[in-house]
């Protein structure tokens, strides 16, 4: 159950030295307070060769802020390895290969039970209402006794597919705990150096290399300035005084906080925020009116700035690997030209209604959040080339129908997720290339549909869509049948009352009471 040394070598560190949330029902907060000076031994004992290696390579594990930065970095993990623990180990692949062709087994037969349902004649002396109700309930009957009997074998099949996605939770938090340490590593000798002699802090200096740059950029007009990996803890307010910057490289460094006087870089094009430690953006990143791509990505940014919407000319954004909970309410109205959104590895549930406006939108990846259900209206993004959604787990259970009306999408990824059933319209996707449902607790289409590759997938629902169709088309004309002869006895009673109509009209006007209008021939023979 815990990572092995050998693959996850980071991971197993750090795992070793959290206590299994089993074992001791203490609150949250207990669980936090992990003595990383002596650790558990549990974990110790185990891998002490590799441990000792991994130290000499990274000797910041054990300095106890940093530990404690990388180990409520991976509470997800730990939890899932608590919770896999008390279901058990993982199936093996016999037992689940059994498991699914039961399921399936089950299934047929509810289909063949429908189907006779369906087809059963109706009684004379029964009314058709009644027998409606009727097969409602036999139906109903039919398909809690199959759920019934699927249960045992879809939790099999449900505790193999926790066990693949904690394995690729494992995959990614190997990943997310480098680039934490290396985070954390800095803010850690900051802390440690800020205090001098007496407990006053040291003042921090400007790097000279970043001074020289300033002012080589004030006389040249540098277009580009690249300061990625200089270990920066601030960036200087003359930085916004440079005229005529396009692209300026600020990536891995131990940036907090970016200065307001950015907005003087009016000209900017493109600006590299990605891998520092910043927690907000400032709201004059708004008045960055030319800026077409910005790289935000590794940060712990828990909101975008409502003000981003004024970048209007984005073309490429990447909010990836922050802490994101929502995205700005009208990034859709305002960001039209936006090619590219990047928004995976964060914790989204809901992606705003005015996302469907990006007409221009390419390329949408929203993996690894906690997405419930996207946008009706998400059939507008007519342009939409790749969309991953893959990794929301249990919080993406179904596609909107709109999804058909996608008609230039070539990628689609919706692994590991909870989806029962692609939506009908699916089928219309002619342009589709490339699908991954791997990880679904997927009826429709059957799993040997699906195991036949995209073209197979696309074919069934196209089909199952033409059925659906077809059966509309007959149950109108059923209920026209129906009502025909109602139809023609009213049509008819209603050409009857307007000839009386027009009889008693034309009497009346002959035989009337008021009096005829004279005749000048008469009233010449008189």
């Amino acid at each position: 159950m815990d990572p092995n040394p050998r693959t996850f070598p980071v991971l197993s560190y750090v795992m070793a030295r959290i206590p299994h949330f089993g074992t001791n029902p203490a609150s949250d907060s207990d669980s936090l307070q992990i003595d990383v000076e002596q650790p558990p031994t549990s974990g110790a004992s185990t891998s002490t060769g590799s441990s000792t290696q991994l130290v000499d390579q990274m000797p910041n594990l054990t300095h106890p802020k940093v530990l404690a930065s990388m180990t409520n970095a991976i509470s997800d993990v730990a939890q899932t390895r608590s919770v896999l623990e008390t279901l058990g180990d993982r199936p093996d692949h016999e037992t689940v290969d059994t498991a699914k062709a039961k399921i399936a087994e089950i299934e047929g037969n509810l289909s063949k039970q429908l189907e006779e349902i369906v087809l059963s004649p109706r009684p004379v002396e029964v009314d058709r209402f009644e027998w409606r109700a009727h097969l409602s309930e036999r139906e109903k009957e039919c398909r809690q006794a199959a759920e019934k009997e699927k249960q045992v074998y879809k939790m099999i099949v449900q505790l193999d597919e926790m066990h693949e996605a904690y394995e690729k939770l494992l995959k990614d938090a190997e990943v997310k705990l480098v680039k934490v340490y290396d985070s954390a590593s800095v803010a850690a000798e900051r802390d440690d150096r800020v205090q001098g002699e007496g407990g006053f802090p040291v003042k921090e200096e400007v790097n000279e290399e970043v001074v020289g740059i300033l002012q080589e950029a004030s006389g040249t007009g540098l277009e580009r300035v690249d300061l990625s990996g200089r270990r920066l803890r601030f960036l200087p307010e003359a930085f916004g005084r440079i005229r005529g910057l396009l692209v300026l490289n600020l990536s891995s460094n131990q940036l907090e906080v970016i200065p307001d006087s950015i907005a003087g870089l009016g000209d900017l094009e493109e600006l590299n925020l990605s891998s520092n430690l910043l927690e907000s953006l400032p709201d004059s990143i708004g008045l960055l009116h030319n800026l077409k791509i910005l790289d935000v990505s590794g940060n712990k940014l828990n909101v975008l700035p409502d003000s981003i919407c004024h970048c209007r000319l984005l073309v490429e954004l990447d909010a990836s690997f922050n802490s994101l909970s929502y995205l700005p309410t009208n990034i859709g109205y305002e960001l039209g030209k936006l090619e590219r959104l990047s928004i995976q590895l964060n914790k989204i549930r809901f992606l705003p209604t005015s996302i469907c406006e990006m007409r221009s939108l390419r390329h949408l990846d929203a993996h690894f959040n906690e997405i419930h259900d996207l946008p009706l209206a998400i059939g507008r993004l007519t342009n939409l080339e790749i969309l991953n959604l893959s990794s929301n787990f249990s919080d993406l259970t179904e596609l909107p129908d709109t999804i058909g009306d996608l008609i230039n999408l070539r990628e689609l990824d919706i692994s590991n997720n909870q989806i029962h059933a692609l939506p009908d319209t699916f089928g219309r996707l002619e342009n589709l290339t490339k699908l991954n449902m791997d990880q679904n607790p997927v009826v429709i289409p059957p799993m040997e549909v699906v195991n036949q590759g995209v073209e197979a997938v696309k074919v069934f629902m196209a089909k199952r869509w033409l059925d659906i169709l077809v059966e509309e088309e007959q149950k109108s004309m059923l209920e026209m049948k129906e009502q025909a002869p109602t139809g023609w006895l009213t049509r008819s009673t209603s050409w009857l009352n307007n000839f009386v109509s027009g009889v008693s009209g034309s009497v009346s006007g002959y035989m009337g009471s008021g009096r005829s209008p004279r005749d000048p021939y008469l009233d010449q023979q008189l």
